[in-house]
This record gives C-alpha cells, sequence and structure tokens, in this order.
C-alpha cells in the first residue's frame, strides 16, 4: 500500500493528498475550492483544517462590563478551619451599629440631654465619657445644665469636650455648673449636622476596611489548609459582606440627610 501511495504521490500529488485525508477525521478535514472546472462542475481538494482561535470583540467586552455578577454564598461551617466568616460579619455589623447609634445621639435637629452622653473628657485618670463624670439635666427646651460637683477638677476638660465635640455647642461656666445653651435650629445648623452626618460615616467606612482588612490576612495565613478556589471563594464572600455593609452605610446616611435637612 506504502508503494502504492508512493507511485501515485509520483503520478499526481494532488490525488496522493486527498488519500491521506482519508485517514483524517471528518472535523478535521475542510474543503477548497480549485480554480477551474470539469464539466461544468467545481472540483474541491482536501485540506487539514487549522484550529481558529475566537477572540472577545471589543463590543462583547464592553457588553460584559456593569453586569450584576454572581453572589457568593458559602457555608460558614464548611471553612471554620479557614477562617470564622460569622464572627468577620459580626464585626461588619457592629460598624454599621456604632453609625446608626451615632446619629441617634448626636445628629438631632433638636439636641437633648442624651446627645452629651458620648463626649469623652480628657481627664488625669484618662479618657472618660461625660455623663460618668458630670450630671446632665434638661433645664428648658434651650438649655443643658452639666453638675460637675463630684468631679470638679475636671470642668475645665468637660468645657473643652463638649465645645469640640462638632455640635456647634459654646457652653458657658457658674462654679462647677456647665450651662450649654441649644441653638437654633437654622439651615446652616442643619447643614452642619448633614456635614457631621458624611464625616461619621467616612470614618465608619474606614473601619469597615480595617475588619475586611484583617479578615483577608486571617486568610492568607490559613492558604496551606485549603485549595486556591476554595481561597478565592472565600476573598469574594470577604468583599462582597464588605460591600454589602458600605451600601447599608450609605443608604443610612441618605435616610439621616433627608430627615437633617427636612
Amino acid at each position: 500500500m506504502a508503494l502504492g501511495i508512493k507511485c501515485l504521490r509520483l503520478l499526481h500529488p494532488a490525488f496522493c493528498t486527498y488519500l491521506t485525508t482519508l485517514t483524517r477525521p471528518a472535523s478535521e478535514i475542510s474543503m477548497k475550492p480549485v480554480h477551474g472546472r470539469q464539466h461544468d462542475q467545481r472540483q474541491y481538494l482536501a485540506y487539514p483544517a487549522m484550529p481558529v482561535r475566537q477572540f472577545a470583540t471589543k463590543k462583547a467586552k464592553a457588553k460584559g462590563k456593569g453586569q450584576p455578577q454572581a453572589r457568593v454564598n458559602i457555608n460558614t461551617a464548611l471553612v471554620e478551619d479557614i477562617i470564622n466568616l460569622e464572627e468577620v460579619d459580626e464585626e461588619m455589623k457592629s460598624v454599621t451599629e456604632a453609625l446608626q447609634d451615632n446619629f441617634n445621639k448626636t445628629l438631632n435637629i433638636r439636641t437633648a440631654p442624651g446627645s452629651l452622653d458620648h463626649i469623652t473628657v480628657v481627664t488625669a485618670d484618662g479618657k472618660l465619657a461625660l455623663n460618668h463624670i458630670g450630671q446632665i439635666s434638661m433645664k428648658s427646651p434651650q438649655l443643658i445644665l452639666v453638675n460637675m460637683a463630684s468631679f470638679p477638677e475636671c470642668t475645665a476638660a468637660a468645657i473643652k469636650a463638649i465645645r469640640e465635640s462638632g455640635m456647634n455647642l459654646n457652653p458657658e461656666v457658674e462654679g462647677t455648673l456647665i450651662r450649654v445653651p441649644i441653638p437654633k435650629v437654622t439651615r446652616e445648623h442643619r447643614e452642619m449636622l448633614v456635614k457631621l452626618a458624611k464625616q461619621s460615616t467616612n470614618k465608619a467606612k474606614e473601619n469597615l476596611r480595617k475588619v475586611r482588612t484583617n479578615a483577608m490576612n486571617k486568610l492568607k495565613k490559613s492558604k496551606d489548609k485549603a485549595s486556591e478556589d476554595t481561597i478565592r471563594l472565600v476573598e469574594k464572600q470577604i468583599s462582597q459582606m464588605a460591600d454589602d455593609t458600605v451600601a447599608e452605610l450609605d443608604r443610612h446616611l441618605a435616610a439621616k440627610t433627608k430627615e437633617l435637612l427636612g
């Protein structure tokens, strides 16, 4: 058979090529027309098919951008030996809760006694909450009193803390009694409160980034305990949790801004 093919190659190379293609799968063979006709019929020669790589066009790539990514929902119990995702989730939730607490206590149109509770006073014994060293009460809708009789040595520090609280308060002192006039509700005051709300939200996002970074660092230390695919999925889960929390923080800011501006 080999001798016969050799002879045919000498007589007609094109016919020899045809014979060799008979042993190839059909998927590997393509037909190419030959110029010229015989008996009014187009002639074809067989050639091995060449693999063709399909590249994504710019239009196809652009179409893919902006599309919602598939969400990850990992069973926390299956990866608990790598990282405690429930703990990470709680830490992220605490960031949101802290922002809400800050909004409720400090960013109100009408200042209430509880608005001063969070103010931190720097004393010789360290940082203390104002309501721990002074008795706060409402004298009238326009005046809050802070009685520093129990810690008179902290009066000056308390005044400084109230003034620098960012609440637009200008305290006055009478002995150990601090008088805190409540500012009128003006447009400027409302806008100032909105500015404080944005600052608090940005600080919350910074705290959230720290939680995310710490979680990612813990995950890196556990790379030897799981496959690369599993690590990637957990990373995506953590990033997804952080993104969801950022969206929630932004929703709280939007709601508070609407409340403050009226």
